[in-house]
C-alpha cells in the first residue's frame, strides 16, 4: 500500500519543516502517548492483562536485525503491537494498540500474527474489541508477505463482527497505508485523535513519486470527519468515557463485571470505578461519537436470527451491507471510513521505515480458527445468544470452554513460528524482479480487455456502481471465460495505440474509490447468483489525490478485503501484470490465485519502497528483489498456486499445481496446459463478437492489425520499447529479451483462457462449505511455516 514516511513535524528526522501542522498541533504530537500510556489511560486501574508471547528476531538481514534491536532498546517492546484485555468502567474489553516508536508502528509477519491471535481470542471469549493503531503500514523490510498480513487481520476482524461483537477504532497520529486500508477502517464506530495524520499515501512517498507535495489540509482527522469518513475526533482524555457509553449500547443485555447488566452499568465490580458521570454532550457536537446517528451495531437478537455472518441469509452474505444488492456510494457505514497514507521515515520503516533515532526525539505514540479446529462459537456467522460476553462466567472471566479454545489458538500458531521471507537470489526460480517489472510495464502488454476479446464470449460490460459513479480504472463484465460463466472484474490498462483513448498514465489507470465500489458491486452479483468471480490484477497503484482520500479510498480497500474473504461464491484471482499496493490487494483474497510469469505483487510501487528505505527511487529494483515480489517468490510462499509461462508453447512449462478447487487435478486444466482445448471452450471470438469490449474507452486491442487504423502495429510498439530500454542502458540492443506476453499476446491469452475456464469450473463444482473452509485456512496461514 503506501509506505510510511514520518509526517512532517512528527519528530522523525525527515529533515523537512513541519509546514502542515499548527504550533499547537505540533506541541500536542510531541507529547503523544505511547501504546502503554494509552492503555493505562483508558483502562481501569490494575485491570490490564497482556496476551502477548515473546517473539524472536529471525531475520538473516544484518541491517534489519540492527533496526529491530534498536527499536526494542528504545521502546522496551519486542514488536510494534501490544495486545491484551482490560476493563473500561468495569466492562472487559480486548485491546490492540500500535507503538509508533517501534519502526513506525509497521506491521510485519510477527506483528500481524500477534494481531490476528488477539482478535481471535477476543472473538472466542465474546469480548468487544478496541483498536488503537498508529502505524505507517506494511514493514518494507519484510516485503510482500508482510503486506499480506493485512488480509488475515481483516479476515479476523470480519469474523469478529460477524459473531455479533463490537469493534471500535481510535485512529492515532499517524495512521496510514495498509493498516488504515484494512483493520483501521472496519470499525462499527471510528474516532481519531485531534490533528492526527490519517491518509492513504504518506507525504514523502507522494513527493518522491510525483515531485510535489500532497495537497495540505486533506489527510487530517478533522477533514475526514467533515467528509463522513470517521465519526468523531476525540482526545485521549475522553476516549474511555465515550467508549464505555458506546459499549453500553452495542453490548446491551450483556452481563457486565460483577453481574451487573449493561443497562445498569453503574454496578461495577467491587473496587472498580462506577459509570462515567460526564454529562452527555449536545447532539451534533463535532468530535463526539454520540453525534453520529446509526453508528451502532444491530442488537444481538437480530444477529442471532442470521442477519450477520458471511452467508447468513439467502441474499449475498456480504458483510457490512444489511440488505444486499450493490453497495451504496460509500459502501457500508461511514464509521468504517478512512483513507490511507503513510508516515515514518528512514531505513527501519514500515510501509515505512523509521529514521534512525527519529521517534526517540518526538513522535510517541491464538491463530484464527482453521477448518479443523475451534469451537462452534468461533465459527464465522455463528452467534451465541446474549451478545458480548455470553460465554463468560458471572465474575466476568472466560468460561473453561472459552479459555480452552484460546489456548488451542495459541498452541496451533505459536508466536515464535512465524516465517519471515526474503526474495530468492536474483535469477533463482525465474527472471529477476527487474526483468519482470519492466515486462509488466510495457504499454503493449495485454490486459483484461484483451483477455475478454481473445478468451471469452458472451461478454456484457457493466458500467459503474449502479448508484451514480463510474471509474475507468475498473472493468466489470459478465462473460464466459474458457467456457465457464462468471463475473469478471479487473484493473483496466490503458491502450497502447496512438490515437486511441488512454484514460490514465502509461503504467496503468489508477484505481479510485468508485472503482472499488464497482468491484464490490461485482462481488454482490456473484454472491447473489452463485456465479464464480474472476478478479484480474494489473495495476500500478491506487489513485492518489484529494478526491480519492476524501472519497474513502482506504475504507473501500478494507471493505473489498472483508467481502472477498467471506464471499460465498467461488473466487479465482489472476495476477496478470503489475500488482502495486492496496489497489492490487483489494482483489487478491481468492480461493485460488494464478499468476503470469512476469506478474508481481508488492506493498508499493518499487520506486515508493525505495524512497522509504533509501530516500531515493534509484534503488527500486534492488528493493523489489529483496521484498519477494516475483511470481516465483509468491509461489514459494503459497500466495500463488500456479504460474503461467509467457513464452510460446503449450504451457507444459507452467509451474505450480493444476488442481481444481477441491484439491484434485482438474482434467480441463491439464488438457489446457497440455495444449489441448478444454471441453466447452469457445472458439476465439473476433471483435464482432464482443463489440462493447472492443469499443470501451481505454480498450487495449493487443496485436489485431484491424484495430490499429494509425498503422502502428504491436510489433512496432515492442520494437520501440526495446529501443528505449537499449538507450536507457538496461539492455544491449542485440540482447535477447526474456519471453513475455507482449510478443505473442493472443496465443498466450488463448492458453490462459483455457486454464482459467477449467479452474473456474473446478471451483464451481466443489462443495461450498469445503471451499470456504479451505479459503479461510489459506489466508490464516499467510506468513506461517508451510
Amino acid at each position: 500500500m503506501t509506505g510510511t514516511n514520518a509526517p512532517r513535524g512528527s519528530g522523525a528526522s525527515d529533515g523537512a519543516p513541519a509546514s502542515r501542522a499548527s504550533d499547537g498541533a505540533r506541541a500536542s504530537r510531541a507529547s503523544r502517548a505511547s501504546a502503554r500510556e494509552l492503555i493505562e489511560a483508558i483502562t481501569d486501574p490494575g485491570s490490564w492483562s497482556g496476551w502477548d508471547e515473546p517473539v524472536e528476531i529471525t531475520t538473516d538481514d544484518p541491517d534489519y536485525r540492527a533496526d529491530l534491536e534498536r527499536a526494542r532498546e528504545r521502546t522496551g517492546l519486542d514488536e510494534s503491537v501490544i495486545t491484551g484485555e482490560g476493563r473500561i468502567e468495569g466492562r472487559r474489553v480486548a485491546l490492540i494498540a500500535c507503538e509508533f516508536r517501534f519502526l513506525a508502528g509497521s506491521i510485519g509477519v510477527a506483528a500481524g500474527e500477534r494481531l490476528v491471535r488477539a482478535v481471535e481470542r477476543a472473538t472466542a471469549e465474546r469480548l468487544p474489541l478496541l483498536a488503537a493503531p498508529a502505524s505507517g503500514g506494511t514493514r518494507m523490510q519484510e516485503g510482500t508477505v508482510a503486506f499480506l498480513q493485512m488480509v488475515k487481520v481483516a479476515a479476523a476482524i470480519t469474523d469478529h463482527k460477524a459473531a455479533g461483537l463490537p469493534y471500535l477504532v481510535h485512529l492515532r497520529h499517524p495512521t496510514t497505508g495498509g493498516v488504515l486500508a484494512s483493520w483501521g477502517s472496519l470499525g462499527h464506530v471510528t474516532a481519531a485523535e485531534p490533528g492526527a495524520l490519517i491518509g492513504f499515501m504518506g507525504p514523502r512517498v507522494h513527493e518522491a513519486l510525483y515531485g510535489e507535495e500532497f495537497p495540505p489540509g486533506v489527510q487530517n482527522a478533522e477533514n475526514l470527519m467533515n467528509h463522513g469518513l470517521i465519526d468523531a475526533v476525540l482526545p485521549l482524555s475522553r476516549l474511555s468515557g465515550v467508549a464505555a457509553r458506546v459499549l453500553r449500547v452495542l453490548c446491551a443485555g450483556e452481563v457486565a463485571a460483577g453481574g451487573a447488566t449493561a443497562a445498569g452499568a453503574g454496578a461495577a465490580a467491587p473496587g472498580q470505578p462506577g459509570p462515567s458521570t460526564e454529562p452527555a454532550p449536545d447532539p451534533g457536537t463535532p468530535g463526539d461519537a454520540q453525534a453520529v446517528p446509526d453508528a451502532a451495531a444491530p442488537p444481538a437478537s437480530e444477529v442471532a436470527r442470521g442477519s450477520a455472518g458471511p452467508a447468513a441469509e439467502a441474499g449475498t452474505g456480504m458483510p457490512g451491507d444489511a440488505h444486499g444488492g450493490p453497495p451504496g456510494r460509500r459502501g457500508g457505514s461511514s464509521a468504517g471510513g478512512g483513507s490511507s497514507a503513510t508516515s515514518g521515515s528512514g531505513r527501519g520503516g514500515a510501509e515505512a521505515a523509521e529514521a534512525k533515532g527519529a521517534a526517540a526525539h518526538g513522535e510517541v505514540a491464538g491463530g484464527r480458527w482453521d477448518a479443523e479446529a475451534g469451537p462452534p462459537s468461533a465459527a464465522p456467522g455463528h452467534v451465541v445468544p446474549g451478545g458480548c460476553g455470553a460465554e463468560r462466567g458471572a465474575d466476568g472471566a472466560a468460561t473453561a470452554q472459552a479459555a480452552g479454545a484460546a489456548e488451542g489458538v495459541a498452541a496451533g500458531h505459536g508466536q515464535g513460528g512465524v516465517a519471515v521471507f526474503a526474495g530468492a537470489p536474483e535469477g533463482a526460480g525465474g527472471p529477476s524482479a527487474e526483468v519482470s517489472i519492466r515486462a509488466s510495464r510495457r504499454a503493449e502488454r495485454p490486459g483484461v480487455r484483451d483477455l475478454l476479446r481473445v478468451a471469452a464470449e458472451d461478454v456484457s460490460p457493466l458500467s459503474g456502481t449502479g448508484v451514480g459513479e463510474h471509474d475507468p480504472g475498473l472493468l466489470l463484465a459478465l462473460a464466459r471465460v474458457g467456457g465457464t460463466p462468471c463475473v469478471v472484474l479487473g484493473h483496466n490498462r490503458r491502450s497502447a495505440r496512438k490515437g486511441e483513448s488512454a484514460d490514465g498514465p502509461g503504467e496503468g489507470q489508477a484505481l479510485g474509490p468508485a472503482g472499488l465500489r464497482t468491484a464490490r458491486r461485482g462481488m454482490h452479483i456473484a454472491a447473489e447468483l452463485g456465479l464464480p468471480l474472476l478478479t484480474v490484477i494489473d495495476t500500478a497503484g491506487a489513485a492518489l489525490s484529494r478526491e480519492a482520500e476524501e472519497g474513502g479510498l482506504a475504507a473501500e480497500i478494507a471493505r473489498c478485503l472483508a467481502d472477498m474473504v467471506t464471499l460465498p461464491a467461488p473466487t479465482l484471482c489472476l495476477l496478470l501484470g503489475q500488482g502495486a499496493g492496496g489497489a492490487a490487494l483489494a482483489l487478491l483474497p481468492a480461493d485460488r490465485v494464478v499468476a503470469a510469469r512476469h506478474a508481481w505483487l508488492s506493498p508499493l510501487p518499487p520506486e515508493g519502497a525505495s524512497a522509504i528505505l533509501h530516500r531515493t527511487t534509484e534503488r527500486a529494483y534492488e528493493v523489489a528483489a529483496r521484498q519477494g515480489v516475483r511470481s516465483a517468490d509468491l509461489l514459494a510462499q503459497g500466495i500463488v498456486d500456479r504460474i503461467v509461462e509467457e513464452e510460446d508453447g503449450d504451457g507444459s512449462r507452467d509451474v505450480g499445481d493444476a488442481r481444481g478447487g477441491d484439491g484434485s487435478r482438474a482434467p480441463d486444466a491439464r488438457r489446457a496446459t497440455d495444449g489441448d482445448q478444454a471441453p466447452h471452450t469457445p472458439s476465439v471470438p473476433d471483435a464482432s463478437q464482443a463489440p462493447d469490449a472492443r469499443q470501451a474507452p481505454g480498450a487495449h486491442p493487443a496485436a489485431d492489425a484491424r484495430q490499429a487504423p494509425d498503422a502502428r502495429s504491436a510489433t512496432d510498439a515492442r520494437q520501440g520499447a526495446d529501443a528505449r530500454e537499449a538507450t536507457d542502458g538496461h539492455q544491449a540492443p542485440d540482447a535477447p529479451r526474456a519471453p513475455d506476453a507482449s510478443r505473442t499476446p493472443d496465443a498466450f491469452l488463448r492458453r490462459l483462457g483455457h486454464l482459467l475456464g477449467a479452474e473456474l469450473a473446478a471451483l464451481r463444482d466443489q462443495d461450498p462449505d469445503e471451499r470456504l473452509a479451505a479459503r479461510r485456512v489459506r489466508h490464516r496461514r499467510i506468513g506461517l511455516p508451510r
